[in-house]
C-alpha cells in the first residue's frame, strides 16, 4: 500500500501542493526527457556552465531532475552530486548514469535544507531550469542561496536560471498578470509569482518570475559577486538581438554566474 501525501502544513518549506504532486507522479518524471526534447534551453545553459566552470572538480545541482547536467559534467571529469524532492527523478538520473558508464551522486532532500553538506565543499552549485522560481516564498528562495553560497568554496561559481517577469508584456494573460502585480505592490503582498495552466494533469504549480535587478539582488544580499548576466531569448542559439534596446523587456530569461570570493 502506497504512502499517503503529507497534508499541506507538512510540506517542506518552499513547496507547496501543486509542486508537491508534480515531483510525485512517477509518470511525469519517466516521461520528463522526452516531453523537453530539443528544448534550446538545455544546451545553452549546459554551456554557459562549461564556461565558468571550466576544470574539473565538485558540482552540486540543485533540482537536479533526471541528471541532464549531471552525466554532462560527470563526462568530463567532474564529481556530482544532484538534489531533487523527486524520488523517481533521481532514479531515471542514475539509469542514465549506468547507461553512460559515469557515476553521480544523488540526494533526496529539499533544496532550502541542506545542512547535512559541509560548508565549502563544492566547486559549482547550479539551479537551473527555472527551479529557484518554483519555490515559494521569498523567504525560501534566499535560503536556497545562502545554502549555495555555504557550501562553495571561496572563488567556487554559482550558476542559476530565472525566467523573466517582464516577458509577460507580449501576451494578454502576462499584461494581465502585471497588472495585477502592479495592484499587489500596494497591499505589500509579493510580486512575481504567476499560477502555471494545468500542466501534465497537475494543477496549482506556481513559479516565480523574476526581474533582472531582482535576481542580481538575491545573489549580492547572499554575498556574492555577479560576473555575467546572459539575457536568453526562444531562439535556437538563446541569444537575445541588440538586448541594449529593450532586452529587459524581450529576454525570455536570464543566466547567470555569480562568485563567492570570501
Amino acid at each position: 500500500m502506497s504512502k499517503p501525501p503529507p497534508a499541506d502544513w507538512q510540506l517542506p518549506p518552499g513547496v507547496n501542493r501543486g509542486l508537491w504532486d508534480y515531483l510525485h507522479d512517477p509518470d511525469i518524471a519517466r516521461g520528463y526527457d522526452a516531453s523537453l526534447a530539443g528544448t534550446p534551453l538545455f544546451d545553452i545553459d549546459r554551456r554557459f556552465v562549461e564556461q565558468h566552470c571550466p576544470q574539473p572538480g565538485r558540482l552540486l545541482d540543485l533540482g537536479c531532475g533526471t541528471g541532464r547536467l549531471l552525466l554532462a559534467m560527470a563526462q568530463r571529469g567532474w564529481w556530482t552530486l544532484g538534489v531533487d524532492l523527486s524520488t523517481e527523478m533521481l532514479r531515471v538520473a542514475g539509469d542514465k548514469a549506468m547507461s553512460a558508464g559515469v557515476v553521480v551522486h544523488r540526494l533526496r532532500a529539499n533544496i532550502a535544507e541542506l545542512d547535512a553538506l559541509a560548508d565549502g565543499s563544492f566547486d559549482c552549485v547550479a539551479c537551473l531550469f527555472s527551479t529557484l522560481g518554483m519555490v515559494l516564498g521569498a523567504a525560501q528562495r534566499q535560503r536556497v542561496v545562502a545554502q549555495a553560497f555555504r557550501l562553495l568554496r571561496p572563488g567556487g561559481r554559482f550558476i542559476l536560471h530565472v525566467h523573466n517577469r517582464w516577458f509577460n508584456a507580449w501576451t494578454e494573460p502576462g499584461r494581465t498578470g502585471l497588472l495585477r502585480d502592479g495592484l499587489r505592490a500596494w497591499t505589500g503582498d509579493e510580486r512575481g509569482d504567476r499560477v502555471m495552466p494545468v500542466h501534465q494533469g497537475i494543477a496549482g504549480l506556481t513559479l516565480h518570475l523574476f526581474t533582472r535587478r531582482e535576481a542580481c539582488r538575491l545573489l549580492t544580499d547572499a554575498g556574492f559577486r555577479v560576473r555575467e548576466v546572459w539575457p536568453i531569448s526562444l531562439r535556437a542559439d538563446g541569444r537575445v538581438r541588440c538586448p541594449a534596446w529593450f532586452g529587459w523587456l524581450r529576454a525570455y530569461g536570464y543566466l547567470l554566474a555569480a562568485e563567492r570570493t570570501s
